[in-house]
């Protein structure tokens, strides 16, 4: 996609006759050039250490708990008067869904004589912050340095964060940003103290590279490709022995070409292959030391790409949740190539008939990386548009569908990744790929969908391909809220022993939302004058009894479910001292009506049907329960 930038005004200019005006209320006279003083700058590196310095302020990111941060008494480091105390809010809090924001100078500072940045900062229990740097000026972000995923916990630690070339840091507004999300979907209360830029005399020279190092070459590069260099990082070793490394800005660089007649190399990292057969490397320094990685660009000459453009997608757009299209709004800050440590992998985007288009060449593996998370449980089918000028026959294309799970971060046990491999590609040809989720194999993405990940099978590669319209969607089917009530059991009284149900008196005490971390939304609505239970969102969701429940003498679970959305859902029995559960699979959506099933309790051997205390469900999608409950045959 193309990336649109917003001008913003950082000083006011006046035309010349204005400007003669104001100096004329001066009794204006002439004054040689020579006269004029460049601005200064404070050199102080000073950020927060009892209280703010004069020149600082404070914004919060869009999105974020604006109340989310605060100076306090009570918690400091060292017997300081006072600290940051920054409040992560809950998921789904009605303030915000995170903290973040940035502490700036309102006239700039003159950091180049320091060589970190450094802190402390503990939390009220283990938690891992996102991102934590300096160089946010709420503007162009010139020179942005990025601590990412720090691991924190109850005790106070010193953060070092490395400045790549303290000589550009002339002038520098953004002194200190964060952003911190809930963990396991709860907040938590974290703060920072004694922050300020440093000169440690113990700090290693700091080292840096781009691509993340690695000597990388673009094989069949045509003209007018872009190939946008990324993975800039700066590592230097601290006085603990750690080697700290930080995410950098591309203009901490300066690149050189070996040939541009073949490609040349903008200020940020934008090469762009010319009309000259040949081959050109491409290196970059970071003050008088070279950086480590490089670019090989071999020229192909005559290009091959398509000539039309993919065909313009028609669903819906409140149905669809997008990745990458300019047909529909995708979330911000996705990633196109996150070059990940052995990927051969490069990408450019061009304009085909005024459509933007993703090329993706020398290929292995590559994913389109979200920005942020996404929730996707109310789509159900994937789309997207691939063209190729490669011999396809007997190859495929792997397509993963990656979800970090309720925790919504890579690895912690619940990541969920679903699989298709499609071979029904055509040569020099847009072909529509356009699946329902039944068509992967794994299970399907929910809450948290993080990565769209493409790659070729082994030994049958294809290495250059044209990608657009990427994007999740629900297909029109079934409503999503039943129509009617669920059907009045006719069980007797004296034979059912019930959880959740209009129809009998339900089992005391029951807890039908225990906080187990799960990220399902509960909730109760009536359905023609009868209330269903309600998952919405469900990845899992258990019903908690207030004693062990004796089901022996009962021959059957009875439920009422709907969904017109889910394509996974389980029930378990779940019994304690020892845990002991069994899952029974449940077939949705079956029809537009409620499905009525009785389980019989067999099934869940070996729970202990003396002593039940749990139920549990699992699956995705929007759910409606009602009478839950046990029966006699």
């Amino acid at each position: 996609m193309e990336t649109k930038k917003t001008e913003k005004l950082t000083g006011l200019l006046l035309a010349p006759a204005v400007f003669c005006v104001l100096l004329a209320s001066w009794s204006c006279e002439k004054r040689d050039v020579a006269d004029l003083k460049q601005p200064t700058y404070s050199t102080s590196g000073e950020v927060f250490l009892d209280d703010f310095t004069p020149d600082l302020a404070y914004a919060a990111f869009g999105g974020s708990d604006v109340k989310a941060f605060q100076v306090v008494r009570d918690v400091t480091y060292n017997g300081s008067l006072q600290s940051m105390r920054f409040d992560v809010p809950d998921e789904n809090s009605p303030n915000g869904s995170y903290a973040g924001g940035v502490f700036f100078s309102k006239v700039g500072r003159n950091l180049s004589g320091y060589n970190a940045l450094t802190f402390y900062i503990k939390a009220t229990q283990p938690a891992t912050i996102g991102t934590l740097g300096f160089g946010n000026d709420l503007g162009e972000n010139k020179y942005l340095v990025t601590l990412s995923g720090l691991p924190i916990n109850s005790a106070w630690k010193k953060v070092v964060i490395p400045i790549p070339e303290a000589a550009k840091l002339t002038k520098e507004r953004g002194l200190f940003y964060f952003a911190a999300a809930p963990e396991n979907g709860r907040g938590y209360t974290f703060w920072v103290d004694d922050l300020k830029f440093e000169n440690l005399g113990s700090l290693g020279i700091p080292t840096s590279e781009f691509y993340n190092g690695v000597d990388s070459t673009v094989s069949d590069a045509f003209f007018g490709d872009k190939v946008a260099i990324t993975g800039f990082e700066t590592a230097a070793n601290l006085p603990t022995g750690v080697n700290q490394q930080v995410s950098v800005s591309p203009h901490y660089f300066n690149f050189q070409s070996s040939d541009t007649s073949v490609a040349s190399v903008d200020l940020l990292g934008m090469v762009s292959i010319k009309d000259s057969t040949g081959t050109a490397t491409i290196t970059a320094n970071v003050g008088n030391k070279a950086a480590k990685g490089s670019l090989i660009i071999n020229f192909q000459g005559s290009d091959q790409r398509p000539q039309v453009k993919a065909p313009t997608p028609t669903q819906n757009a409140s149905n669809v949740v997008s990745v990458y299209s300019d047909v529909y709004t995708e979330p911000t800050g996705v990633v196109l190539n996150p070059f990940w440590l052995g990927s051969t992998t490069q990408n450019a985007e061009i304009k085909v008939k005024g459509d933007n288009v993703v090329r993706y060449f020398n290929m292995n593996y590559v994913a389109m990386v979200l920005g942020s998370n996404v929730n996707v449980n109310e789509t159900d089918a994937f789309h997207m548009d691939i063209w190729t000028p490669e011999n396809v026959a007997g190859k495929s294309f792997k397509i993963e569908l990656v979800d970090f799970g309720a925790n919504g971060v890579f690895g912690g046990g619940d990541d969920r990744t679903a699989v298709l491999n499609y071979a029904a590609l055509t040569t020099k040809q847009w072909v529509s790929i356009d699946v329902p989720f039944t068509s992967f194999s794994g299970p399907r993405p929910q809450g948290q969908l993080a990565q769209v990940v493409f790659s070729s099978t082994p030994n049958n590669s294809i290495t250059n391909v044209f990608v657009d319209n990427v994007y999740l969607y629900k297909k029109q089917g079934l409503p999503t809220i039943p129509a009617t009530a669920a059907p009045t059991p006719g069980y007797p009284f004296e034979n059912v022993i019930s959880i959740f149900s209009d129809s009998y008196t339900n089992v005391a005490g029951t807890n039908l939302n225990p906080g187990w971390g799960q990220a399902t939304t509960v909730s109760q609505t009536p359905i023609s004058g009868n209330n269903a239970l309600v998952y919405t969102g469900l990845n899992y969701q258990g019903t908690e009894l207030a004693a062990d429940l004796d089901v022996s003498g009962m021959g059957f679970l009875h439920l009422d479910y709907y969904s017109g959305n889910s394509t996974s859902l389980n029930v378990f029995l779940i019994s304690l001292n020892p845990t002991v559960e069994k899952p029974f699979a449940l077939t949705v959506p079956t029809t537009t009506g409620w499905n009525s099933v009785d389980i019989p309790l067999s099934t869940f051997s070996p729970v202990q049907l003396t002593n039940i205390r749990q139920l549990k469900f699992d699956g995705n999608g929007t759910i409606y329960l009602d009478n839950i409950l046990f029966r006699k045959n």
